[in-house]
């Protein structure tokens, strides 16, 4: 006798009473808690980006300058760059710059020892290329010595006609400084090496040798005939910028002569109005981002560190995806399995968690000093005992990084071409394709789109260490750029800047810390910038992979 089939209800402990019911059995609970941690960890993402956006939004943005009286007669001028209080006490933090006079730039003042403050009309803020911000308030304006112009109003006037000329002088000066003579330095360099390897292939006594002898000689005296023509030109720029002064009345009386050559920025910070703090803001934005660091890195701009970062992270990229490519290729494709191919998979996956020191360690002794010594020995010869490669170096760097970032390469790419469905395989088999053609035509443009992902996390990755760069390139200042307009345009043996290592020498190598907490916010935040610009460039390359191949994305 058959049985009558019975529909399947649901679990026995749903059948209980609800008020009885365990919210372990539903599982609420656990939905609860993962969305508390999903809000947790945004709220920290939000929070550190927020913090990080205002505080390097605002840096350049000019403040009022204050007049303080202290109750024990001490009077100092500066602008108040942070409050804070102390149980009781409420108190302030003045930018009080005058760093030659006072020998301090910051002073903290009690809001309780103040007398009497004050925003005087003329008070001007001097950014000045040494000794950090000067404050006072302008008596005179000299040429030759001479006084032209009397009075807070017409000092400034005149400062202001004066300035953008002795700017242009003083960037000629540098340009010929530091590019014209650069090239003199370079092509007598050169030459001189030149003589040193004929000498050493052919001997003193041969045609090579005098026939290089003989260029250089000319060639250096064509460069010491243009050097004295510089030089000329250089100490009549000098001459010129030297006639003319700015005598600025400080908050103690004395009066201060201030070269207008040294002066980069001026202006009446209690004269300006709105579009004139936005003119300012917006001058040393571009100043920021466009000129190069002073004061110690303290000051300035970071376009050597801009030009280093995205250098060293592009060539970390083309060195790094391939190999890693052609590595996950071989562990899934080709490779059996067996003991060796789990040793190596241990062994990629071990990598990712070896700290960045010790790969800056390994890029020091190997790439530096074996490699790149080998290099100096073969084709640099005439050059020793000065290292050309044997030294940190921009294609150090980028290997060293490399390194760090091929087990993420790797490991993203074995996923994406594990993902590619087999039926796919085994249809292009069918048609007689060969395993190669297969990978090259059906795999790997379907698994591009998870290829593509570990290289944006290559990017992320390597863009923001700086252990490492400390040992294999990374300078405080480089004297040149990494990239130019001189032959081959790309040096990869040269010293370059870094944001990230900015981030830390300004952070904490900066004698003055109190001035470099804003760079360290502004500095991050240009970071993060330039971060998030390379990584949505790739994020357009994958999503429009995906497009073409939408059937192998997972």
């Amino acid at each position: 006798m058959s049985m009558p089939l019975r529909t399947p209800g649901p679990p026995r402990f749903l059948k209980r009473v609800s008020g009885s019911t365990s919210l372990l059995a539903h599982g609420e609970n656990m939905i609860w808690l993962m969305g508390g941690a999903l809000a947790v960890c945004a709220l920290m993402v939000v929070g550190l980006l927020a913090l990080v956006l205002w505080q390097g939004s605002t840096t350049f943005w000019a403040h009022p300058v204050e007049r303080i009286e202290l109750a024990n007669g001490t009077v100092l001028m500066g602008e108040v760059t942070r409050r804070q209080t102390v149980g009781d006490e409420h108190r302030r933090l003045v930018r009080t710059g005058n760093f030659e006079r006072t020998g301090t730039h910051f002073e903290w003042v009690s809001d309780a020892s103040i007398a009497t403050q004050s925003r005087p009309e003329w008070a001007l803020v001097l950014e000045r290329r040494a000794w950090g911000r000067f404050y006072g308030v302008p008596t005179d304006f000299r040429v030759d010595g001479k006084t032209i112009a009397t009075g807070p109003e017409a000092s400034w006037l005149e400062l202001k006609k004066i300035h953008g000329g002795v700017l242009d002088r003083f960037n000629r000066r540098y340009h010929l400084q530091r590019d014209e003579f650069g090239a003199i330095n370079a092509t007598v360099e050169r030459g001189r090496l030149q003589v040193l390897k004929a000498e050493r292939e052919n001997g003193k006594d041969s045609a090579e040798y005098k026939k290089a002898s003989a260029i250089f000689e000319g060639e250096q005296r064509a460069m010491d005939t243009r050097r004295a023509a510089l030089e000329d030109e250089m100490r009549t720029l000098d001459e010129e910028n030297a006639r003319y002064q700015l005598m600025m009345a400080t908050a103690k009386g004395d009066t201060a002569a201030i070269a207008v050559a040294e002066i980069v920025r001026a202006y009446p910070a209690n004269r300006l109005s709105t579009p004139g703090r936005i003119g300012v803001y917006g001058s040393r934005w571009k100043e920021f981002l466009a000129g190069e660091p002073r004061e110690a890195n303290s000051e300035g701009g970071v376009f050597p560190a801009i030009v280093g970062t995205i250098v060293m992270t592009l060539l970390m990229s083309i060195a790094v995806v391939p190999f890693g490519v052609l590595a996950a290729l071989y562990l899934r494709e080709y490779a059996k399995a067996g003991a060796v191919v789990s040793a190596v998979r241990i062994a990629i996956n071990n990598l990712a968690g070896v700290p960045s020191i010790v790969f800056g360690v390994f890029g020091l002794g190997f790439f530096c000093y074996i490699l790149g010594a080998s290099i100096d020995r073969t084709f640099f010869t005439e050059s020793l005992p000065n290292p050309t490669f044997g030294k940190g170096g921009l294609i150090w760097a980028s290997l060293t990084l490399a390194l760090l970032t091929l087990p993420v390469v790797v490991v993203a790419t074995e996923e994406a071409l594990a993902a590619v469905p087999r039926s796919m395989r085994e249809g292009s088999y069918a048609c007689g394709a060969s395993k190669w053609q297969t990978i090259r035509r059906i795999v790997l443009p379907r698994a591009m789109p998870g290829i593509m992902t570990g290289f944006i996390l290559a990017i992320a990755r390597g863009a923001g260490e700086v252990a490492p760069l400390m040992l294999v390139g990374a300078v405080k200042l480089a004297p040149a750029l990494p990239v130019d307009g001189t032959a081959p345009y790309v040096h990869p043996e040269r010293s370059f800047m870094h944001l990230g290592f900015h981030i830390y020498d300004v952070g904490f190598q900066s004698q003055n810390s109190e001035a470099a907490k804003p760079m360290v916010f502004t500095t991050t935040l240009l970071l993060i910038t330039i971060i998030a610009l390379l990584n949505v460039a790739a994020i357009r390359v994958r999503t429009r992979l995906r497009r073409k191949f939408v059937g192998g994305t997972f």
